[in-house]
């Protein structure tokens, strides 16, 4: 515990650290808020179903996805000031109509929005990245975690008041502008973005006289399977929020969805503590499998309180898997082309949410709500064995040993 204080105390002197999770926590807020406004406005005030609604989420999300790699190389090559303001115009534009028009309009508007998102996930870990030693970093990446738990647990929360007190239509257009003003506040802040050591960089933020890093070089397995764990571990988490609210909804207890949903966000902050304190690292496989371990006693739950507390323990692997996928990854991957990576990275999460979902709701309509707890859990567990037994010091030497014979060979 000690050791654990004395690594905080350390990466929090660090005024860019401390700057990077009070940004992130600003920033994501709107995000988390704006998904479930943008639900409600499409149910409540177009009168559209919840199918409906999960299309233009679906929409955007795929568009978020495949910017991701594309926004983050730019990030790469142009640094974030010149990034982010196309990204502010398109987004101040978009969502300053899409309130205020009819479903089809809504859905494109969404779309466009997404493929020009700030990638604010990707500029607030690389900042967390470049803010601190190498040593450090897994424990301020867990600190960037906590801060992600935050915002998940007040944006939502926070607009589903909003919606209950205006109309939907305004409260998404706040919601959104506000996102905007996030959009302005990292430009004002310009974070850096690369280690002077790794990546020399200029006023812009930019790395400069540094050769230009070729995807072939780093784009390789080592890199693609810890995506893969990460994709896996949000399509745990997003099938087990489909399933958390399946459950009360059959218990008859849909008023506690909220702080249920709470519960298992504040087990995965106290998890994230718990891991960046840790002296040592661990495989993101290994936290995968766990994850899936202590996600799937969650179908044993028979009320309220017994859901709770399995979403709890559930809650501290969250944070933590995600961490070490992320740290994995800035690991594998040049400084230089870590912008890009992080935008892979990220979309290979967006891709598993968006799987997660109709992964569990389909097991959640055919065998019931148990199903779609374990349903994901056994998807997360087979990715963690095979990914596990792939990057297995007993493989990595196999692998190593099959390349000296072909260089032999050659």
């Amino acid at each position: 515990m000690l050791l654990a204080n004395a690594r905080y105390r350390r990466v929090l002197a660090s005024a860019a650290l401390r700057r990077a999770l009070v940004l992130g926590f600003l920033v994501r807020m709107p995000i988390f808020a704006g998904g479930v406004v943008l639900t409600l406005h499409v149910v409540s005030h177009l009168g559209r179903p919840y199918a409906a609604a999960g299309l233009v989420s679906a929409a955007a999300t795929v568009a978020i996805a495949i910017s991701g790699p594309w926004r983050g190389k730019l990030l790469d090559r142009r640094g974030l000031r010149r990034v982010v303001v196309p990204s502010i115009v398109v987004a101040a534009v978009c969502w300053s109509i899409a309130p205020f028009v009819s479903y089809w309009w809504l859905l494109a508007l969404a779309a466009l929005a997404g493929l020009f998102v700030i990638p604010s996930f990707s500029i607030i870990r690389q900042a967390v990245i470049a803010a601190v030693d190498e040593d450090d970093r897994r424990t301020a990446i867990s600190l960037d975690s906590v801060a992600v738990e935050l915002s998940f647990m007040v944006g939502p929360a926070a607009g589903v008041w909003a919606a209950t007190v205006w109309p939907t239509q305004w409260v998404l257009f706040a919601i959104e502008m506000l996102g905007v003003l996030a959009g302005v506040l990292l430009w004002f802040a310009n974070p850096v973005l690369h280690d002077e050591a790794e990546a020399p960089v200029d006023d812009e933020g930019v790395a400069a006289e540094v050769p230009r890093v070729l995807r072939a070089e780093w784009f390789r397995a080592r890199f693609v399977v810890v995506c893969l764990a990460a994709a896996a571990t949000t399509l745990v988490l997003g099938g087990t929020d489909i399933a958390i609210v399946a459950a009360l909804r059959d218990f008859d207890a849909q008023p506690s969805i909220g702080w249920v949903l709470a519960v298992w966000g504040f087990g995965s902050l106290l998890g994230g503590l718990v891991y960046g304190g840790l002296h040592k690292s661990v495989s993101a496989f290994w936290l995968l499998g766990g994850l899936a371990l202590v996600s799937a006693p969650m179908a044993l739950a028979h009320g309220v309180a017994s859901l709770a507390v399995l979403s709890f323990v559930a809650g501290l692997f969250c944070a933590p898997t995600i961490t070490a996928t992320v740290d994995q990854v800035s690991r594998v991957v040049p400084g230089a082309a870590r912008g890009e990576a992080m935008g892979w990275h990220g979309s290979f999460m967006t891709g598993g949410m968006a799987l997660g979902a109709p992964l569990a709701g389909f097991a959640i309509d055919h065998q019931g709500w148990q199903a779609g707890f374990l349903g994901v859990a056994a998807a997360g567990l087979l990715v963690a064995l095979v990914g596990a037994a792939a990057t297995s010091g007993r493989a990595s030497e196999r692998r190593a040993a099959s390349r000296l014979r072909a260089t032999a060979d050659a």
